[in-house]
């Protein structure tokens, strides 16, 4: 089944943004193809269960501030 507990994907998108701070930084410099990147290990930490349009707009928006 599909997660979309916006609660459980907001700790593994902190997780993902702690453990990748390259990759987050990009994203921040302007670089978009990052955030695939950092919603691509969301999706891997997830086993493939988060939803990964919400796993996108939390990461967008964490990493926005």
């Amino acid at each position: 089944a599909q997660v979309s507990d916006t609660g459980a994907i907001e700790k593994l998108a902190d997780e993902v943004i702690a453990a990748n701070p390259g990759p987050a930084s990009d994203f921040r410099s302007g670089k978009v193809a990052a955030l695939n990147f950092l919603k691509g290990q969301v999706m891997k930490l997830s086993k493939g269960k988060a939803n990964p349009g919400l796993a996108g707009e939390i990461l967008e928006r964490k990493l926005r501030g």
